[in-house]
């Protein structure tokens, strides 16, 4: 190729290697000093731009191909098909809506599928907490079959159907394919040569929803024909359940993190050591909620964090402040209200998120000696092991209960009090408001409380009025404990004394759930003879339980309270 004006020619092929430049200027000797300058300039530009396109060509291609190869194991995962009947699917755990959705699409002609977490929770022989499923039917087909239907989401829009005051969710091949661009023909992804076009339609929907639509998306990811009984597996997904694995299907070691439209990298020592976040040119599909999954998933099945996925969440932890509050107010929802609590904040203390998110509660752990893999137990821990065995994935609680536990908890901390104080502000509360009656009630208690806990006095035997004041100056006290929790000023100083924790002013609970969280305690004041309703009978209404209304609410709160403080099972060295 000439140069037009310079007198020489150069190959179009240009190298990696910048040549001599006194070799380039004995070639051109007429040339101005200026000229030959600025002309140096170009060419280091030009080669600069050549090596950062071949750099990130070759980037694209290593990490794309890991995406694909690297199970965990460095292999391909092999697909396979397996019968749901072996493997022990009962298709009677499978909702009336949903068994309702998936007729209506299949008698029109469409294959529809079982996805996800679903799957996973009836081959676990768990109740899945919902159903999704994905079709072949255009959105706008599926719009068409239901009465009531509508296309929510922009980027990667799916179909709410309801049905029976459910809501099915829907998505469908198309769109999946729609918003993926990654040619998929190559066989570095792991595609046999002779597949049928339904295989590769379910593998590349597979693919998408893993690398696309979530991000690092934990396995596994199964689909399910219920009607063929099939459970189709592309991404060795039953192998992790077997082996009770929670990982990755990209290497944790390839740790990016998108923040805003920022994109950075995790730099950290060989022992797995956090040390900073840089600046990374590169885009990355990262997403911080995939850690906050990591527990939740590890918490609810009672798996195993990879060893490697635990490096890479415990490195990216403090990341996970950059997520916007109301996501991080259903992600920490979905860990504390369906029945996986404990587990929940056992494992954000072990890998270092308690104290991001819940500086308070992560305070109280260090204060009493806590270590990240401790097996011990506590009052904080107690109460939510109470309410998980009230609750279930298919059966979960308001927001409102575990943030007025949590609120009750502080109180206590700040000031201890005595086991007919505490009997007595949970039957209040139960009742609507009648203290009288529970003094009454309380008194009569024979049962041992804890000592364990040293959020617990000795009893006194209070007198009916001492325990009246006793009562009303908890209330308050829990009600201030409520106020410091969504205090960003008094959420920040709660790890002041501990240099070497990350600081965190982090508040997560908007005005509408303090409020709602203060009107399960108003009822606790003065007698003034005006009672709030209490629950009758003592069989949980689930539905009205996770609606949150306060009657529930405040009978499932009293019980959790109730049966930490004297629990049944309490040995006689606690007694």
């Amino acid at each position: 190729m000439a140069i037009p004006g310079l007198g020489f020619a150069c190959r179009p092929h240009v190298p990696l290697r910048i040549p001599l430049f006194p070799c380039v200027s004995k070639a051109i000797p007429s040339v101005n000093v200026s000229i030959y300058v600025y002309i140096c300039i170009i060419y280091i530009y030009i080669y600069i731009y050549i090596c950062l396109f071949v750099s990130m060509h070759s980037w694209t291609r290593e990490w794309t191909s890991s995406m694909i190869y690297f199970a965990g194991d460095g292999k391909v995962p092999e697909w396979k098909k397996l019968n749901s009947k072996e493997l022990g699917i009962s298709t009677s755990k499978i909702t009336r809506p949903t068994r309702k959705v998936l007729n209506v699409l299949r008698q029109k002609g469409y294959q529809v599928y079982l996805v996800g977490g679903c799957v996973r929770d009836l081959v676990l022989n768990r109740t899945p907490k919902d159903f999704d499923i994905i079709t072949s039917a255009e959105l706008k087909e599926v719009r068409r079959s239901f009465s009531w239907c509508e296309i929510v989401g922009k980027r990667f829009p799916i179909c709410h159907v309801h049905i029976d005051d459910a809501i099915v969710e829907v998505s469908s091949f198309s769109t999946s394919a729609g918003n993926f661009k990654r040619d998929l023909s190559s066989s570095e992804y792991g595609k046999p040569i002779d597949c049928e076009e339904k295989d590769y339609v379910r593998w590349r929907n597979c693919l998408q929803r893993d690398f696309t639509i979530n991000g690092w998306t934990l396995r596994p990811l199964l689909m399910f024909d219920p009607y063929e009984r099939i459970v189709y597996d592309y991404l060795g997904g039953m192998e992790d359940i077997k082996r009770a694995k929670v990982k990755t299907v990209i290497p944790p070691s390839t740790s990016f993190q998108e923040d805003c439209g920022k994109f950075y990298t995790c730099s950290c020592t060989n022992d797995g050591h956090f040390l900073a976040f840089s600046k990374l040119r590169y885009p990355s599909l990262f997403d911080e909620a995939r850690i906050l999954r990591a527990i939740r998933i590890a918490a609810r099945l009672g798996f195993r964090i990879s060893r490697e996925t635990a490096r890479f969440v415990k490195n990216l932890s403090g990341s996970v402040s950059g997520l916007d509050r109301g996501r991080l107010l259903m992600e920490m929802n979905y860990m504390l209200a369906y029945g996986s609590a404990e587990a929940s904040l056992r494992l954000l203390w072990k890998f270092g998120l308690l104290e991001i998110l819940l500086p308070i509660q992560a305070a109280y752990l260090v204060q009493n000696g806590f270590r990240r893999r401790d097996k011990r137990s506590n009052m904080l821990l107690s109460l939510f092991s109470n309410m998980d065995k009230l609750l279930a994935p298919d059966r979960p609680c308001h927001s409102s209960l575990w943030v007025g536990i949590l609120a009750f908890h502080k109180a206590l901390c700040d000031q201890p009090r005595d086991p007919m104080v505490v009997a007595t502000f949970s039957l209040t509360v139960h009742n609507g408001g009648d203290i009288s009656e529970a003094v009454n009630i309380a008194r009569r208690i024979t049962k041992p409380h804890d000592t364990s806990f040293y959020e617990l006095l000795e009893c006194r035997n209070l007198d009916s009025c001492a325990l009246t004041n006793e009562v009303m100056d908890l209330a308050a006290s829990v009600k201030r404990a409520l106020c410091k929790m969504t205090n960003e000023q008094a959420v920040s100083l709660a790890m002041a004394e501990y240099p070497k924790a990350p600081y965190s002013d982090l508040v997560f609970i908007p005005l509408e759930l303090y409020l709602r969280v203060g009107r399960i305690f108003e009822c606790v004041k003065e007698d003034t003879g005006k009672k709030s309703v209490s629950k009758q009978g003592s069989k949980i209404d689930y539905e009205s339980l996770a609606l949150g209304t306060l009657p529930e609410v405040r009978y499932i709160f009293a019980r959790i309270v109730f049966d930490t403080v004297f629990p049944l099972n309490l040995d006689h060295d606690h007694a």
